[in-house]
């Protein structure tokens, strides 16, 4: 079965930074897709952070750009999301989800929590 491990979440004062990983475990796995980082902020709906393609294009939302690197390992099989200047507004639940052949699989959530 293919899981999603994430990892880097935690406590950071307003203008630091943290690293997200989401790595993809499991066997027989043929085909990693595209992949990209959502987050949930109590009270508000999931909204997409970032996506990478198989062959490395990136988006952004408005308010990652130029603050937020999206990238992927692929001999390990995972996603970063380095995420500078961070604010208090990006306090959120931040959850991975890849497509592994053709399937759509979603991480556990890691919390992200900016002090002011």
């Amino acid at each position: 079965q293919v899981q999603l491990v994430e990892s880097g979440g935690g406590l950071v004062q307003a203008g630091g930074s943290l690293r997200l990983s989401c790595a993809v475990s499991g066997r027989n796995i043929l085909n990693i897709g595209a992949m990209g980082w959502y987050r949930q902020a109590p009270g508000k709906q999931r909204e997409s952070v970032a996506g990478i393609t198989r062959g490395g294009t990136t988006n952004y939302a408005d308010s990652a750009k130029g603050r937020f690197a999206i990238s992927r390992d692929s001999a390990k099989k995972t996603m970063y999301l380095q995420m500078n200047g961070l604010k208090p507004e990006d306090t959120a639940v931040y959850t991975c989800k890849v497509n592994v052949d053709l399937n759509d699989v979603w991480g556990q959530g890691t919390q992200v929590t900016v002090s002011s």
